[in-house]
C-alpha cells in the first residue's frame, strides 16, 4: 500500500522522536547500572581493605583518598572516620597519638563485631601519616595533632568534613562512639576491650599469691607484720580519703587524661579546663590535695591539739589552722567559679535583718 505525500512527513517525523526518545532511555538505564556498579565496586574493596587489617582500620594514602573521597560522586553510600598520625610525634607523650590510636583501633574493632554485615558497610575507620600522605593533610586542612574527622556520604570538600573536638575523645573510645552515633545515627555498641592479664599470667600470680600467702599467714599469727603498725593504718586512711575527694576513680574509669595540649600553642599544657562538660585528672588531683589539707587540719585540731597543755600553742595552732583551712576552701570556690561559671553567695539568715 503506498503511503502519501502528506502522512509521510508527519510519519517520519514521529519515528525519528521515537527513536530518539528510546536511544536516549536505554543511555540512562545503562549510566545508571554503571553508577551502581562503580558505587557496589567501591563498598566492595573498602570491605577487602578493611579484611587486611586486624582492628578493621584501613590505611589510607592520597592515591585511596582520591579514590574513594575525592574522586567519587555523592552521595556515597559509606562515611568515613578518618585518624591523622604523625609516627614522629609519636616520642611527644603530652599529644597522647599511640593511646588515642589504640582506642580508635577498639573501637573501630568493636563496631564491626557488634553489627550486621549491612550497618557495618556504611561506615569505615581509617588512618593516614603525615610523612606518607602529605597532600591529604593539606587537602582536610589539618595543621594540628589529635585530630579526627568524619567525612559523611554527602561531604563533596573534605575541608568541609566534620572535625572531632578534644571534648569527643577525652574518655577515649567511649566518647568517640558517642561521637560517632550523634553524627552517623550508627550504633557503635559497648568497647570490647581485651582483659588486662592472660591466663598463663593470670596462673603465675595465683602460684606467687599462695607462696606468698603461707608466709604472711605465718607472721600474721605472730603479730609481725604491717598490718600491725598504726603508721600504716593512717597513711591508708589519708591515701582513700585523698582517692576518694580526687575524682581519680572518675579519672580512672573515663580514661580521663591528666593534662591537653593547649590547641593555640602546642608547647603550652593546659592543666585546668573550663567548662562543666569535662574534667582534666590535674585538676581533680589538685582539689583533692587542697580537701586532704582541711581534712588533716581537722584531724590534728580534734584529735591531737586537744591533748596540747599549752592554751598559748593551742591558740596559735587553731588559728593557722582556720587560715589554711579558709584559704583552700576558697581556692575551691574559686576552681568551680571559674570552671562552671556558678558563683556561691552567703546569704544572712533573714530574721537578721
Amino acid at each position: 500500500m503506498a503511503i502519501s505525500p502528506a502522512l509521510f512527513l508527519p510519519l517520519l517525523l514521529f519515528t525519528t522522536f521515537l527513536f530518539v526518545y528510546l536511544h536516549h532511555s536505554t543511555a540512562e538505564s545503562y549510566s545508571d547500572s554503571d553508577s551502581d556498579s562503580e558505587t557496589s565496586d567501591l563498598v566492595t574493596e573498602l570491605l577487602y581493605l578493611r579484611s587486611q587489617s586486624k582492628s578493621g582500620v584501613i590505611h589510607l594514602n592520597d592515591h585511596i583518598v582520591s579514590r574513594f573521597l575525592t574522586s567519587t560522586k555523592t552521595p556515597r553510600p559509606y562515611s568515613l572516620l578518618i585518624f591523622f598520625d604523625a609516627k614522629h610525634l609519636h616520642s611527644k607523650t603530652e599529644l597522647h597519638l599511640q593511646d588515642l590510636y589504640t582506642e580508635f583501633s577498639l573501637l573501630s574493632s568493636s563496631f564491626i563485631s557488634n553489627n550486621d554485615a549491612s550497618s557495618a558497610s556504611s561506615l569505615f575507620f581509617c588512618d593516614v601519616e603525615f610523612k606518607e600522605s602529605q597532600n591529604s593533610f593539606a587537602l582536610f586542612g589539618v595543621n594540628s595533632l589529635p585530630h579526627i574527622r568524619l567525612v559523611g556520604p554527602n561531604v563533596k570538600n573534605p575541608k568541609d568534613s566534620e572535625q572531632m573536638d578534644q571534648g569527643d575523645f577525652s574518655r577515649m573510645a567511649e566518647s568517640m562512639a558517642e561521637f560517632v552515633e550523634s553524627r552517623t545515627k550508627l550504633t557503635v555498641g559497648p568497647i570490647n576491650r581485651p582483659p588486662m592479664l592472660s591466663t598463663n599470667q593470670i596462673a603465675f600470680l595465683g602460684v606467687i599469691l599462695l607462696i606468698w600467702a603461707f608466709f604472711f599467714i605465718k607472721k600474721l599469727l605472730t603479730k609481725d607484720t604491717f598490718l600491725h603498725d598504726w603508721k600504716v593504718w593512717l597513711l591508708g586512711a589519708v591515701f582513700v580519703y585523698f582517692f576518694s575527694v580526687s575524682g581519680a576513680m572518675f579519672n580512672i574509669i573515663r580514661k580521663m587524661p591528666m593534662f591537653l595540649v593547649d590547641r593555640n600553642d602546642p608547647n603550652k599544657l593546659v592543666f585546668f579546663y573550663q567548662g562543666s562538660g569535662m574534667q582534666l585528672g590535674a585538676e581533680g588531683f589538685a582539689v583533692g590535695f587542697l580537701y586532704t589539707i582541711v581534712g588533716l587540719l581537722l584531724g590534728v585540731v580534734t584529735h591531737v591539739l586537744v591533748r596540747v597543755k599549752n592554751r598559748t600553742a593551742q591558740r596559735v595552732v587553731m588559728g593557722v589552722s582556720l587560715v589554711i583551712s579558709f584559704w583552700a576552701v576558697r581556692k575551691v570556690v574559686h576552681l568551680d567559679n571559674w570552671k562552671t561559671g556558678y558563683g556561691v553567695h552567703a546569704f544572712w539568715p533573714t530574721s537578721w535583718s
